[in-house]
């Protein structure tokens, strides 16, 4: 009986005559929900339809925020002060709900200090030219025997003249 009542609840809804419910089990069978393929993408949910990362990140926003927001209004005023505990709690909210990729948002900050900062900018292919290495060292000994030759020469100098 409860599934004629929900096939002839669901028929009107559809703005059909309920008169043509014959078959009400057969009717609830055509109806069905989309499952997505790729489950990996779902996240468990532990309270208030939010995740474990964004209770924790909301909690921290309002352990900072509202404090701040009770020990300055009544120094810098109501409006001054919750424009400056929005911007104290945007950073929590940014790494509760921000996600790319999959990544959540400190990983993806993390992945560009290191692009950027820590690592460096373009690193050019350089190779190592054995030419130019065997024409400094044939230059270096060519030198060399000069200055042996000069040597040389003062001595047998010097040992003809003394």
């Amino acid at each position: 009986m409860l599934i004629r009542q929900a096939a002839i609840l669901y028929h009107q809804r559809e703005g059909g005559n309920t008169g043509d419910v014959k078959n009400p089990a057969r009717m609830l069978m055509a109806i069905s929900v989309a499952v997505p393929k790729n489950l990996s993408g779902i996240k468990t949910k532990v309270a208030l339809n939010l995740t474990k990362r964004q209770l924790i990140c909301f909690g921290s926003a309002a352990v900072v925020g509202i404090p701040f927001y009770l020990v300055t209004k009544g120094i810098l005023g109501t409006q001054v002060s919750a424009l400056i505990m929005v911007a104290l709690m945007l950073p929590f909210f940014f790494l509760a709900m921000y996600e790319k990729d999959g990544f959540p948002a400190e990983k993806v900050l993390y992945f560009m200090v290191r692009q950027k900062i820590l690592t460096p900018g373009i690193r050019p292919y350089k190779s190592e030219n054995l030419y130019k290495q065997l024409e400094e060292r044939e230059k270096l000994k060519k030198e060399v025997r000069y200055l042996e030759e000069k040597a040389a020469g003062q001595q047998s100098r010097a040992e003809s003249g003394a």
